[in-house]
């Protein structure tokens, strides 16, 4: 059996949703295991055989703990997980651009594959007090998170990707 690897960062709730969604769906198909951005490991990334990354979107960009992640396993994996299929998903408060292209970026560098361009939640949090509210992402919402850990899924598993 393949194995998927969900790398996530959640500071209030709404990447943490994205990510369980598409681990449950992801493991209906395949083996599914989700990892925190600061636990994982490039031992982790090697032993995947394809990854969804999935963080919210700060100030424009990654947010730190995922970047972080980046920083950290690069150099270390660089080179070996090569044409691997990936997808990401954002969730993020008005655009989500930012943080895909960024990602997109680093992906690139690795040479992996993107199977679908990237999924972004916008939750429309624009006050300080609703971007640091918890998140309830809707059923429409997680729908797309669950069809992308299906699809990912059975692609892994039929070698489609």
């Amino acid at each position: 059996m393949k194995r998927l690897l969900i790398v996530y960062h959640s500071r209030t709730g709404g990447s943490l949703q994205m990510a369980e969604t598409v681990a449950t769906a992801a493991n209906s198909e395949t083996k599914a295991f989700m990892v925190t951005a600061d636990q994982a490991t490039p031992s982790d990334l090697l032993d995947a055989d394809g990854y969804i990354f999935c963080a919210p979107e700060n100030l424009g960009t990654l947010s730190g703990l995922m970047k972080e992640f980046f920083d950290r396993c690069y150099y270390a994996v660089l080179g070996q997980i090569e044409g691997r299929p990936y997808a990401q998903m954002i969730c993020a408060g008005s655009d989500g651009t930012g943080a895909t292209r960024q990602l997109a970026r680093i992906a690139t560098g690795w040479r992996l594959k993107e199977i679908q361009p990237p999924l972004i939640i916008c939750t429309h949090a624009q006050s300080p007090e609703a971007i640091l509210a918890q998140k309830k992402l809707t059923n429409a919402q997680l729908s797309k998170c669950q069809a992308l850990g299906q699809a990912m899924g059975a692609g892994l598993e039929m070698g489609v990707f």
